[in-house]
């Protein structure tokens, strides 16, 4: 192999992404946004979890001191109230469950209504008849109390959005880009030079690992510096995770490269593994409670193992010990994945 040929296509292949304007936005604007936005919308720590529509109120917003609701209910942590002028735009909201739970104030006996297909309703039923509940009886139960930190929901969602960046940029940088040469002629036309193929994807691999790398340190800093996120474990560690991430998801591009000629289908190919790698691998929602088949389905794809390891060590302090066998499967995947890409390789089709 020769650094000089290797450098080559390195350098002019990283020419190119920083003169494609579309290319900068996509992978450095655009993540920067998604979390700006989620961050705003869900960064507070005081994130409502029930909605309880109440009527008859002049306004959405009604003072506390105002609700003529019982004293305990009121109290309760995670409920946000939202006023309604009538009982029909209030039913209206809770038919399509854009609220959990309706009541009627200022009457007793107290009058409410929840859906029956809502499964926060029927929570916050529970909460409201044990409201009713007279303050002085003991409950036949003993309350034991544990210290633990909430994670913001922009906190647990960022190492999501980074992956998931990552990911677009991985496969269709590399996937989609090579077959795009290769069915213009450029891959022809280099077969025909001293480089060799094995040149060429090692020159393609790391191009785009330093391209992710890169991009992951400026959206993570200027994320940071707004909303200043809470790591646990090692930076280093984090750091590693990403890369063997990057490197497990650019082999997989190279091989949905290594055959492919009509950019039509590889886009079809493209969108058929990443749309469902990025709804099942908890990039925007945790997968506890999905039937056992799901998960299990979920672990073939490296980008389900990269975001397990990177929470464990962003939000539980793991160490490379901890998620060693995240670590071992990314490993496997990757060298399976540059094996089959290198055996399938071909400059033609």
């Amino acid at each position: 192999m020769r650094l000089k040929r290797l450098w080559a296509i390195l350098k002019a292949r990283n020419l190119e992404f920083f003169r494609d304007k579309s290319a900068f936005g996509w992978n450095f604007i655009f993540p920067f946004l998604l979390v700006a936005g989620f961050g705003i919308i869900f960064g507070g720590k005081a994130y409502t979890e029930y909605k309880i529509g109440v009527f008859p109120a002049e306004s959405a917003q009604i003072p506390m001191a105002a609700l003529d609701i019982p004293q305990r209910f009121k109290e309760m942590n995670h409920l946000k109230f939202i006023g309604f002028q009538n009982a029909a735009e209030g039913l209206r909201k809770l038919k399509h469950q854009r609220i959990d739970f309706l009541l009627k104030i200022g009457q007793e006996p107290h009058q409410y209504w929840v859906s029956d297909s809502s499964p926060k309703g029927y929570v916050v039923e529970q909460m409201f008849k044990a409201s009713l509940i007279p303050p002085d009886s003991q409950p036949n139960a003993e309350k034991k109390e544990i210290q633990g930190s909430a994670i913001r929901y922009i906190d647990w969602l960022f190492p999501g959005i980074l992956a998931m960046n990552m990911m677009f940029s991985a496969l269709w940088g590399v996937g989609y880009v090579v077959v795009r040469y290769r069915k213009n002629g450029v891959l022809k036309r280099l077969k025909v030079t001293p480089l060799t193929a094995f040149e060429y994807i090692t020159a393609q691999a790391i191009s785009r690992i330093f391209l992710l790398m890169f991009t992951l340190m400026v959206v993570w800093t200027g994320c940071d510096l707004i909303f200043s996120f809470d790591v646990q474990g090692s930076y280093l560690d984090l750091f590693f995770v990403f890369f063997l991430g990057s490197l497990s998801l650019t082999s997989l591009g190279l091989v949905l490269a290594s055959r492919g000629t009509s950019e039509e289908f590889t886009t079809g190919i493209l969108n058929f593994i990443s749309w469902p790698m990025m709804f099942l691998s908890e990039v925007w929602f945790s997968m506890e409670g999905a039937p056992a088949w799901v998960k299990t389905f979920a672990k073939i794809f490296p980008l389900t193992h990269m975001l397990t390891a990177a929470r464990k060590v962003m939000h539980e302090g793991a160490g490379l010990i901890q998620i060693s066998p995240e670590i071992i499967v990314l490993s496997l995947m990757t060298l399976g994945f540059l094996g089959l890409g290198a055996s399938l390789f071909s400059w033609n089709r």
